[in-house]
């Protein structure tokens, strides 16, 4: 039927505009929710400085020697991975590239004979480990898009408990490190043991500064966890950003692809409508030559 073709491209480009609306308007919100993220991180990085500082003076003065969370397991039996993934979807290769790192930290740790404890952040993790069957020990959900520091401080007590507890010989991190708006990257760190560094130098006259009350140790003692807690913090923020960037990126390609279409579904119905138009003109022609 002449221009049933015409009116299908119609259809579909106006599917395809309203597609573009939607991703259009979720670029913006992800481009607005980046720079927030970024701004929190920003934030956050003079208390992850200052608490690390002190931990580097306390090491200094001797402190923490036999802390539980600086214990070095002679063999890894078993390996916690905290996997830190996003709770909603269409961020591109965002938790794709999470989840496959971790799955290979996983393999690895098996292949050696040690086994494995997960502690997911984000309801995408959950949903692939939990549909292959693979063992949770713990989920958290609901807290991908803005972390805050309540939030950090549960999933550090959960892998801190079961390290001091010597559950875990080690803990390692999983997540996307935010370098910049275009550049995110998938990091694999070793969360615990805890490395105290001492400060550069070494110099000791550094610890003169310093009157200890009560005793460096038993500072020493109530800082260690706070610092696991501010290094979890750091990853989760970075994790948002990058979340944020990488969705950025894909509602942007989205839109661009939805704007390619446009043009090639255009150029379609104008052909259609060339097509439909020589085809009435050639049964005019035709009817009017019968009847001559």
């Amino acid at each position: 039927m002449p221009g049933s073709e015409e009116r299908t491209l119609r259809k579909r480009k106006k599917s395809v505009q309203s597609t573009k609306k939607m991703t259009r308007a979720m670029e913006l919100i992800a481009a607005t929710r980046v720079g927030k993220a970024q701004q929190r991180a920003m934030d956050a990085r003079p208390y992850s400085e200052q608490i690390t500082a002190v931990i580097q003076h306390l090491s200094q003065a001797g402190a923490g020697q036999d802390h539980p969370l600086l214990r070095e397991a002679e063999s890894i039996d078993k390996v916690a991975l905290v996997v830190i993934t996003s709770d909603r979807g269409l961020a591109g290769p965002y938790n794709t590239a999470v989840i496959r790192a971790a799955e290979r930290e996983l393999m690895a740790a098996q292949s050696e004979g040690a086994d494995y404890s997960l502690v997911l952040v984000g309801k995408k993790a959950a949903a692939y480990f939990g549909f292959r069957n693979y063992r949770i020990d713990a989920s958290f959900s609901g807290m991908s898009d803005k972390p805050t520091y309540e939030d950090a401080r549960q999933v550090a007590g959960v892998v801190t408990d079961a390290f001091v507890d010597g559950d875990v010989d080690q803990v390692r991190l999983v997540y996307t490190r935010f370098l910049s708006l275009a550049s995110q990257r998938v990091v694999v760190r070793r969360f615990m043991p805890l490395q105290a560094v001492p400060a550069e130098g070494g110099d000791d006259a550094l610890t003169a500064a310093y009157e200890y009350e009560p005793a460096p140790g038993a500072i020493f003692d109530r800082l260690l966890p706070r610092y696991a807690e501010a290094r979890m913090y750091a990853a989760m923020l970075d994790a948002a950003a990058s979340e944020h960037a990488s969705r950025q990126r894909a509602m942007k390609a989205a839109t661009d692809n939805a704007e390619e279409l446009t043009v090639k579904l255009d150029r379609q119905m104008n052909r259609a409508r060339q097509d439909s138009v020589t085809t009435e003109i050639s049964e005019i022609v035709g009817g009017a030559e019968a009847m001559s």
